[in-house]
Formats: C-alpha cells, sequence, structure tokens
C-alpha cells in the first residue's frame, strides 16, 4: 500500500511543475536556454511526459514476469531504488539545467515505474476471495489519497514565497527519500508473499505489442477497447495541458495548479467511494457508461467557461465525478466480460492499452500546442472523450461470459 501512495505521489509531483519549467518564460523555473520558443517548450514538455508511460509501456509485463520468477519482494525492492535514484537524477536535471538528465530520469523511472504492478500481485497473493475486494478497494483509496498529496505538495514544496530556500528542484529531493524508505521498509519489514515462484520462465519483451494486438481480435472485446483506449487518451491530453492551460488563461503558479489537482483529486476520490457505488446499485455500467462519457468529455470543454475562481470551484465536482464514473465503470466492464481464469490475462490487457493511450496524446498535444495554440490541446480532449462515449453507444454490446 506504502508502495502505491509514494507512486502516485511522485506521478502528482510532476503536474504542477514540469509546465513551468517548459512552457512558461516567465517563471522563474523556465529551463529553456535562449534561442528556444515556447511553442518548442510545449513539444518537449509532450515528449518529455511521453517518455515514462511508453517505458513503462514495455517494462510493466516484464517486471511482473520477473517478480513470478524470483519473487515480489525482491523486485519491488530493485524498483523502488530506481525510483529513488530517477528522482536524484530529475533534481540534478533541474538545478543544472540539463534537458538530456530530465529525459533520462523519467524513461529509467518508466522502467522501474511497473512497480504498482508487482505490489497489485503481492496483495493478491495474500489475499483470500473474501478479502480480495476490501483489499483492492483499499488500494485505490490509497491511490487517490497519492494523487491528492502529489500535485498538492508539488506546488508547496516548490513555492519560494512558502518557504524561501525552495526550489523546482525541492520535491524531487523529498520523493527520491520517500521512495529510498519505502524501499527499506520492503526490505526489512515486507515478507515475501509469493508462495511458489515460477520455475518455467522466460521474459517476453513484446508482451504489451501483444497485449494490444490481443486487445483488438477478442471476440466482442474490441468496440470496449477502443472506448478505453479513446477515453484514457482523451484524458491524457488534458492532463499533460492543463497546466500550460491555467498558466495562459489565468497566470496560475506551479502552487495554484498543484491545490486545483488536489481539489479535482478530493471529488475523483468522493466519487470512487461514495458516488459509484450508489450510482452502480441503480445501474449497470453500460447504462452508467453511456451517459458519463459524454458528460466528461462536455465538462472538459467546459473548462473554458468559468472567469473566476469560484466558478472552477463549481465547475471541478461535475468533470471529477463523471471521470471518476467512467474509469471505474470501464474497468469494472472489462473485467466483467471474460470469465474468472482469465481475469488477469484481461486486465494485463487493459493496463496495455491504457499505457499505450497514455504516450500518445503528449506527443500529439505538444505538436497541437505548438501550432495552432497551448488551449486546443484542451478542446482535443473533449472532443477525443465524447467520440469515446460515441464508440460506446454505438458499436459496443454486451458479451456472454461463461462462468
Amino acid at each position: 500500500m506504502f508502495t502505491v501512495f509514494i507512486d502516485l505521489i511522485g506521478f502528482g509531483i510532476l503536474i504542477p511543475i514540469i509546465p513551468q519549467l517548459l512552457a512558461n518564460p516567465a517563471s522563474q523555473f523556465f529551463l529553456l536556454p535562449k534561442g528556444y520558443s515556447v511553442q518548442q517548450g510545449y513539444i518537449i514538455l509532450g515528449f518529455l511526459t511521453a517518455i515514462f508511460p511508453f517505458m513503462q509501456f514495455f517494462a510493466t509485463p516484464i517486471l511482473g514476469e520477473l517478480s513470478d520468477r524470483y519473487g515480489r519482494k525482491p523486485i519491488l525492492a530493485i524498483s523502488l531504488l530506481g525510483t529513488s535514484l530517477s528522482y536524484v537524477v530529475f533534481a540534478l536535471g533541474i538545478i543544472t539545467r540539463n534537458l538530456p538528465l530530465l529525459f533520462i530520469a523519467r524513461g529509467f523511472d518508466g522502467i522501474t515505474g511497473g512497480n504498482i504492478a508487482v505490489a497489485q500481485a503481492a496483495i493478491a497473493d495474500v489475499s483470500t476471495p473474501e478479502t480480495r475486494t476490501k483489499n483492492f478497494g483499499l488500494m485505490g483509496a490509497v491511490f487517490g489519497v497519492g494523487f491528492i498529496l502529489g500535485p498538492y505538495l508539488g506546488g508547496k514544496l516548490s513555492d519560494p514565497t512558502f518557504i524561501s530556500w525552495f526550489t523546482a528542484a525541492t520535491p524531487f529531493w523529498f520523493a527520491a527519500g520517500l521512495a529510498f524508505v519505502n524501499m527499506l521498509s520492503v526490505v526489512f519489514l515486507l515478507p515475501e508473499t509469493i508462495k511458489e515462484k515460477s520455475k518455467a520462465f522466460a521474459v517476453h519483451w513484446a508482451k504489451s505489442i501483444l497485449n494490444i494486438i490481443k486487445a483488438f481480435r477478442l471476440e466482442g472485446m474490441r468496440a470496449l477497447f477502443s472506448s478505453v483506449f479513446l477515453f484514457q487518451g482523451g484524458f491524457t491530453f488534458y492532463t499533460t495541458f492543463a497546466g500550460v492551460f491555467f498558466i495562459t488563461r489565468y497566470g496560475w503558479t506551479q502552487g495554484g495548479i498543484g491545490n486545483y489537482f488536489a481539489y479535482v483529486g478530493i471529488w475523483i476520490a468522493f466519487s470512487q467511494a461514495v458516488i459509484t457505488r450508489r450510482v452502480s446499485a441503480k445501474w449497470s455500467p453500460k447504462s452508467i457508461l453511456s451517459f458519463s462519457l459524454f458528460a466528461t468529455g462536455l465538462f472538459v470543454l467546459g473548462q473554458f467557461l468559468p472567469r473566476t475562481l469560484w466558478e472552477i470551484a463549481l465547475l471541478v465536482p461535475f468533470f471529477a465525478i463523471f471521470n471518476g464514473l467512467s474509469q471505474a465503470n470501464l474497468t469494472s466492464l472489462v473485467s466483467g466480460s471474460v470469465g474468472r481464469e482469465i481475469q488477469g490475462e484481461i486486465l494485463g490487457v487493459n493496463a496495455s492499452v491504457q499505457a499505450l493511450a497514455q504516450t500518445i496524446p503528449p506527443i500529439l498535444a505538444g505538436y497541437i500546442a505548438a501550432s495552432i495554440g497551448a488551449s486546443v490541446p484542451i478542446v482535443v480532449s473533449g472532443v477525443t472523450i465524447i467520440l469515446a462515449g460515441l464508440v460506446f453507444v454505438t458499436f459496443y454490446r454486451p458479451r456472454k461470459v461463461v462462468a
């Protein structure tokens, strides 16, 4: 649980800071050398955001296979040490204004950042059928709390008006220390959870690519995975350039961006903990998604309407609640579309689809923002999520499951 918490804090810390480093020439943290335009900064921002999920796309299945062979504990400890080192390198890249170091750090963290999958496997190892849902529900809650705290800490720990010696590198030193403490806790406190290690072992380097091919060949699942891909891709367009959008539209600093995403996270957590359960008791995932996907896309486009902070505060709960409903019910529908015997396989396929959907949009968003405008990726986000809804209601048909 602590591993998942640290991972999400680390992910969230990046959100308010990276736009200031690469897309805001007015910021004291702007890293691009003279001669670089802000449009070039948008493109670099897109590639820097994309390199993490790109490396994670290939590495996550391999880390899972290694943990089956050698155990959860050593793979978890090694990957956490890699995460800690990656934050140190990122902080050094900021201090030395070295862009290649930032890319190396994010790429390396992507390779070791598949540790959430290993942590999930460890929880599955120690769960009984009776406790499995509760344990994974607790993991979801920890996931949400980490995402709430991450952007908030990123904003505060980089704000010199909060404490004078804070810089853009401070949150990454903090995250490196947390990951290192987490690694020590795994080494000294976590017992090995896997009882029988796999003996038939081979690393499948192309497992994620094979997962993508399988996603669109599975009978009755093509439309569902297409909707997952479009929804996740649309949301990634939003998270990649929302910070830039708020800088250009409202002049927000990293503190304001961090506060905004923490506020969104609170409402997403509320949606997962309260709204989703109550709505799911009355309507099927198909019925919910037929409405929530369109609503999420429309509320993304609604980001252009507010003029004051109060209007933003009123809009966020609706955006977050419909986003939370869409996220939860897409996963539920994927899981419920197959029998118990291939749950792990189908969720692995779903993870690969989501990772690919998080890799392509940041690169496209960078070029779109550079060539048209910084707010256009937000428009593309809303339209893409609405397209996910259109694909879902037009082509999805419930799959008959054989238990």
